[in-house]
Parts: structure tokens; sequence; C-alpha cells
């Protein structure tokens, strides 16, 4: 029988030389790690060398974190960034954006392709498939973490989560099931052989578009064009997907094989690597490991209950993102000491939402 569930998970891996690492961080390894393999797997479909498949990796790698940060500091977080810009790379203090993570992606298919002069849709259209899996990682990062909630509620699957009030919508647990059933809808549908872009366009318009009900069940706290930040940026990726699938209708049936039209730059399949390539992808993904949460967070006020040993340094200082008219959904029984309290309660706060 699904009974209610108390989050207190720890999230953290481990620490090294005062550095942690954190469980947040590694679903992104994980989730990377997945899209390069799947790369060299599909590599001689698309006509790839190997060479070309860590070219793709460390671009997506280092896009996805860019575009998720970038997106993380100007449109959810900018107050806050814009009195301390010394703080927009320290991404070991959180901060990272899901629609921003996609941005990133699409960007890193932008510049592989003129790169290697191929079709930016070809590749895409094989490239949905991890990426609707790593969407779906991310969501279970945000779990551990504790930080994405929705609102009050008596169903049997409701979780009370560390930093918010009462049982609520485990809303990460229902967008991350969404995204892992996309990928085998994708896959039933690249069999089917369809015209350059559809892939493309069914992951955008099932990923936004489903994502669109899945947040009414959020608690949004910032907004744009009147509407939550989050839900805007869904229904423009909602549209585009519309739009993608529209004109690969028009465009007609074709084969994903001649839809592509790659043309590569590199004609040998056969191309190893650069001997930098496998170091650099593997500190890039190790980097990721020290990203800690979605939002921006005085680490050792948010998790230290949940991990013995949380120490401010000059790695972790004390900070605060939000101003205090700001505050929402406080636990009263909960308060942090009142020497701490002006620090602490904005990212009890915070803790509710996701960007």
């Amino acid at each position: 029988m699904i009974k209610p569930y108390v989050h207190n998970l720890d999230p953290v891996i481990g620490s090294v030389l005062g550095v942690h690492l954190w469980w947040y961080g590694f679903f992104f390894v994980v989730g990377l790690s997945t899209a390069h393999l799947f790369l060299r797997l599909r590599r001689a479909d698309m006509e790839m060398s190997l060479r070309s498949v860590y070219t793709l990796s460390l671009l997506l790698a280092g896009c996805v974190i860019a575009g998720g940060r970038l997106v993380e500091v100007v449109f959810y977080e900018w107050p806050y960034y814009s009195a301390h810009p010394a703080h927009i790379p320290a991404v070991w203090l959180g901060g990272m954006s899901t629609h921003g993570l996609l941005l990133g992606g699409f960007a890193a298919l932008g510049l592989f392709t003129l790169m290697e002069r191929r079709s930016f849709l070809a590749v895409a259209d094989v490239l949905v498939i991890p990426g609707a899996l790593i969407m779906a990682f991310a969501r279970l990062a945000n779990f551990v973490d504790g930080q994405i909630v929705g609102g009050v509620t008596d169903m049997p699957w409701a979780v009370k989560f560390p930093d918010a009030e009462g049982f609520r919508h485990p809303v990460v647990l229902y967008d991350g099931l969404k995204n892992l059933l996309i990928v085998p809808l994708l896959m039933a549908v690249s069999r089917l052989k369809p015209p350059r872009g559809m892939q493309t366009g069914i992951f955008l318009l099932l990923y936004a578009g489903l994502r669109l009900f899945i947040d009414l069940f959020r608690e949004y706290p910032t907004t744009l064009l009147g509407l939550a930040t989050g839900q805007v940026l869904n229904l423009a990726m909602a549209t585009v997907g519309l739009v993608l699938i529209l004109a690969a209708c028009r465009r007609g049936r074709r084969s994903l094989a001649n839809a592509g039209n790659f043309s590569p730059r590199y004609s040998s399949v056969d191309t190893p690597p650069y001997r930098w390539q496998p170091v650099a992808l593997a500190l890039l993904l190790a980097f990721t490991l020290v990203i800690p949460s979605d939002w921006t967070q005085d680490v050792p006020a948010r998790y230290g209950k949940r991990h013995a040993g949380l120490t401010y340094s000059a790695m972790y200082p004390r900070i605060a993102t939000l101003p205090k008219d700001e505050h929402q959904n406080i636990n009263p029984s909960d308060k942090p000491v009142e020497q701490d309290r002006a620090i602490q309660e904005p990212f009890r706060t915070k803790s509710i939402s996701e960007p």
C-alpha cells in the first residue's frame, strides 16, 4: 500500500579536500554519460567518427552546464546575481534551470553541425532520445535535492519535503516519469523513418506541452509576461515543437539516413579522438559533481541538518538570495536561530520552488 513519504535523503555523496560532491550533480554525470554512449552506438548510422562523437559530447556537456546556468541567472535569480556578479560562475552554490539545460543542448547541436557541416535537425532527431532520458535523470536529481515541490495534498503518494510545510505533490517525480515515457515513444517513431525534424518536434511538444499540465501542481516563485516564468518557456517550446511537426509533415516521408544529408567534414568513421578529448570529457563530467541544487543556496544553512559536517568556508559563504518580503510557507515550528534568521529563512522559503 502506498503511504506518504517523509523526505530526509542525504544530498552529499562525499567530500574531497573540503569540496562536497552531490547526488544532484551525479545525475548530470549519468545523463551526459548516457548521451555519449548512445552516440557511440549510433555513430555508424550517422557517419560519425569517434573524434566527432567526443567533440559533440564535449559541446553537449559544456553547453548544457552553461545554458542551465545562464537561464537560471537571467530569468530566475537576476536580482541576486546583479548584486553579486562574482557568484555567477559559482555553480557549487547551486543554480541550474531545466529549460536552460535543453536550450544549452540545442546550442551544442548548432555549434557541432556548423563545425562539421551536418544537418541540425538530422542530428537533433537522434539526440532527442538520450535527451529525454537526461531530463528524466535531472528530475531524479531534483527529488534527491528535495527542493521542487507542488501544492499541499492528501494523496497517498504525497511527500513531506525537508523545507516545505505539509505533505505535497512530488511534481518532479510526475515530470520525471513523463520524460521517461517519452523515450520509448521516440524510439518507436524512429523505426518509422519519419521526415527530418519530426522526432525533434514531437520531443519538444510532448516535453513542454505535457509539462504545462504537470506544472499546474507547482508553486512558481517568479513571473514573466504575467505568467509563471516556467510556463512561458513551456509555451514557447511547445510552439516550436508544433511548428517543426507541421514543417516535417509538409516535407513528406523520408528515410532518416537520407533526410540528414550529413555531408560530414570528416569522411572516415575510423578517425580516433584527440588524446585530450577523453580526458577533457572526464574532467568536465567530474566538475558537475560539485553542483548541489537547482537554486542558489546558503549550503550549510540549507543542508546542515541532512549532512553533518557542512560548515561555512570561502567556497560556501553565508549568502541570501531573497528579500524578506518574499517569505512564504515557512514552518513556524522550525525557525532557525535568531542570529542566522535573516540568512537562512530566504533559502527555506525558496526551497519550495524550482526554475
